[in-house]
């Protein structure tokens, strides 16, 4: 069986034995209406391809699958939606688990020892490494899976660095999606890590059951810069490096953040974020990080939670897409278009109030003042 190439941002192993997906050459007529070519000589996979490789755990399709949901093109849009609505009825058994921190926290060095340690237990881990994008060129620094190699190497394991896309707070726009078709292949454990801390990076607890924060002990001031709505979203707080030379630094820290986790509400009215003292390079405290995940699971499932977060979670994401897609429409509207320029001009001169600028720019839409 000859070996399928993997996506670019999949890990560097070929796909199990599977029987080889349906592609169409692109000298013969297509026989399905998804089986068409895509760049270069490399075949587009059919809906069943894609469903039947996914649900397989072929990790060759399971790339393709992603990079098909991240697509910008809008000929991909149908095909990724079709595939998700074939797959939606095998996801949403996986813990879920955000974690962000400022750079240089270790975030890649605790996930990928987590990781490991979780695969010893026998579940399966993907994690979503969203790496910053580059306003010049769209590119992505992709650096995640260089930090990672050995959990990279891992057959249950899957780490997909994905660029930002400038999208708020470094989240992916397609992150929620992709995390729906990684569940699908099977992997019980998904781990969203972000690109570091900032209000906008609320946006991962809008899509996870915990929500993780590490931080530093020895950073100066640890709370002067971090956002009070973080913090109130964090369902736990892990101090990383906490080595036995940080010992005195890493206590203090402690007893500033549990004394700031007093002052706000968690996520859940019965539960009481802690904070607790790891190291990933050490790989120690991370038993007790994921027994508070565990417990925490528990929870929201025995009180009935966990289904009713995932609905408004689902609620918030089909309201986001709808937003994204207005503004898309509005900016691409010929008559907006043509006259935005004046109106950021004359807005910026002073001339007219952001207000009436902006009514403006709506009624050129088509939109009118009520």
């Amino acid at each position: 069986m000859n070996r399928k190439r993997t996506t670019r941002a999949t890990p560097d192993v070929t796909s199990q034995a599977a029987p080889a997906p349906a592609t169409v050459d692109d000298d013969k007529p297509a026989s399905a209406p998804a089986a068409q070519t895509t760049r270069g000589k490399r075949k587009r996979l059919d809906l069943k391809s894609y469903v039947e490789g996914v649900l397989a755990g072929d990790r060759a399709v399971l790339g393709r699958a992603i990079t098909l949901v991240e697509s910008q093109a809008r000929r991909d849009h149908e095909l990724a939606q079709q595939l998700l609505i074939e797959l939606l009825p095998h996801t949403g058994k996986a813990y879920r688990v955000g974690i962000t921190g400022v750079p240089g926290v270790g975030k890649s060095t605790l996930i990928e020892a987590l990781g490991c340690n979780l695969i010893s237990r026998g579940h399966r881990v993907a994690v979503l490494a969203i790496d910053p994008t580059s306003r010049a060129t769209g590119g992505s620094i992709l650096g995640d899976k260089t930090r990672m190699t050995r959990l990279s190497r891992d057959l249950q394991a899957f780490v997909r660095p994905s660029p930002a896309a400038g999208s708020l707070g470094g989240v992916a726009r397609k992150t929620r999606e992709t995390m729906l078709v990684c569940e699908a292949a099977g992997f019980d454990v998904v781990i969203v890590e972000t690109v570091g801390v900032g209000q906008s990076e609320t946006t991962v607890a809008e899509m996870v059951d915990f929500f993780l924060l590490l931080m530093l002990a020895n950073a100066g001031d640890e709370l002067q810069g971090i956002k009070r709505g973080i913090v109130e979203l964090a369902d736990l707080i892990a101090i990383n490096k906490a080595e036995r030379e940080n010992a005195v630094a890493v206590r203090q820290a402690r007893r500033e953040y549990m004394s700031a986790l007093r002052l706000m509400h968690g996520s859940h009215p019965d539960w009481r974020p802690s904070v607790i003292a790891v190291s990933g390079l050490h790989n120690e405290g991370l038993d007790a990080l994921w027994a508070q995940v565990v417990e925490h699971r528990a929870l929201l499932e025995r009180t009935g939670y966990l289904a009713s977060r995932r609905q408004e979670q689902t609620r918030r994401w089909l309201w986001t897409m709808v937003e994204e897609r207005l503004m898309r429409a509005l900016r691409e509207h010929p008559a907006v278009a043509a006259l935005a320029p004046e109106i950021e001009r004359t807005v910026l001169a002073g001339e007219l109030t952001p207000a009436l600028g902006a009514e403006a720019l709506l009624q050129a839409f088509g939109l009118r003042s009520s």
